[in-house]
């Protein structure tokens, strides 16, 4: 997987800085946007994954978009993984994706036309495999590289999964591992072997889209993407500070090598805005320890799903995605509201 080409480290190599906006300035500068209209399911005002706009009373559209920088030193699998990137907030409201288009930033002094054709063929791959289709894109000249998908999908309007509607009682279960910003950052200071390199780019390009329709069966009360604001923010959003989400450290999945990595200062900035931001929000015990603490905040890319669901039907979800060759985990409890949105204790 990792090309040892001179063209394709400085590929990497230089994508090193881009990251999402904060959160805080994020809701700042969207605070003042209304998206209202009488058949907009979901707009600005919830957080929400995605939009939603009806059709008819059978048909409603989903719409996304997302870009990374190079992750990975293989333009093919950077393609993968932006593009399941890209995808996984359609998966997480519940809906089939239908068509994307290329989004593309291409250093062409830099790199030749080959890099980025298996770029977008990543991409169509991964478009592919969940049954949609690429119908265009736009591209544009940039010192720094990204690449990544505006997603339409489909849904029944009476259907689709909210990221802010858990249920007191339910259980959370999560679908990947965390570590990816700490690991990816490693990746691009040459601190990872290959084979872990390897690894970590498997679960990236790994789409949401089987999970997806695993949750869809499994009547949950809520769902989301773990991505940029990490397992903590995008936790906080499905609490909305209504209800508390309880959970237990020692049952959260994560890379290992991902705290070796923290200890040496692998920390991507998005996880350390991510950590001021919602701190203050969250209850840690304090036998957890710095490292562990920055698995929890840390900005993932390409993330797992994060679901709320009746205990009753927790167990029969895990076991249809450990078939269909997924991960999953519960990892805590809804319960009702005890001062904080987010209490994590440590059972080891």
């Amino acid at each position: 997987m990792m090309n040892t080409d001179a063209k394709l480290t400085k590929f990497v190599r230089a994508a090193g800085c881009a990251a999402k906006l904060a959160p805080g300035s994020l809701a700042d500068s969207t605070c003042h946007i209304e998206s209202f209209h009488k058949d907009l399911i979901v707009g600005f005002e919830g957080n929400e994954d995605a939009g939603v706009y009806k059709i008819n009373d059978e048909i409603a559209i989903v719409q996304t978009v997302d870009f990374i920088t190079p992750v990975v030193d293989d333009p093919y699998v950077y393609g993968q993984i932006a593009a399941a990137n890209s995808l996984s907030d359609v998966f997480a409201m519940g809906a089939d994706a239908k068509t994307a288009l290329n989004l593309v930033g291409f250093d062409s002094k830099n790199h030749t036309a080959e890099i980025l054709s298996e770029i977008m063929r990543g991409g169509q791959n991964k478009v592919a495999e969940c049954g949609a289709v690429i119908v265009g894109g736009h591209t544009i000249q940039t010192p720094e590289m990204i690449y990544g998908l505006s997603c339409t999908g489909f849904i029944h309007p009476n259907k689709v999964l909210r990221n802010n509607t858990p249920k007191i009682g339910d259980v959370l279960i999560l679908t990947k591992p965390l570590g990816m910003g700490i690991l990816i950052t490693a990746i691009k200071n040459d601190l990872l072997d290959p084979v872990l390199a390897m690894k970590v780019a498997e679960n990236l390009r790994t789409l949401n889209y089987k999970a997806s329709l695993i949750a869809r069966e499994s009547n949950v009360s809520a769902c989301t993407d773990v991505t940029g604001f990490g397992l903590m923010g995008h936790m906080r959003e499905m609490s909305a500070g209504n209800v508390t989400m309880k959970i237990d450290f020692a049952k959260v999945p994560y890379f290992i090598e991902a705290i070796e990595m923290a200890s040496k200062g692998m920390i991507p900035g998005g996880t350390r805005a991510n950590h001021e931001y919602n701190k203050p929000y969250v209850y840690l015990a304090s036998s957890i320890e710095f490292e562990q603490e920055m698995i929890l905040f840390d900005a993932q890319t390409s993330g797992g799903l994060l679901v709320s669901i009746p205990q009753s039907s927790a167990q029969q979800m895990i076991g249809k995605c450990i078939d269909a060759g997924l991960t999953a985990s519960i990892i805590g409890d809804v319960i009702e509201y005890e001062g904080y949105d987010i209490v994590v204790d440590y059972s080891n």
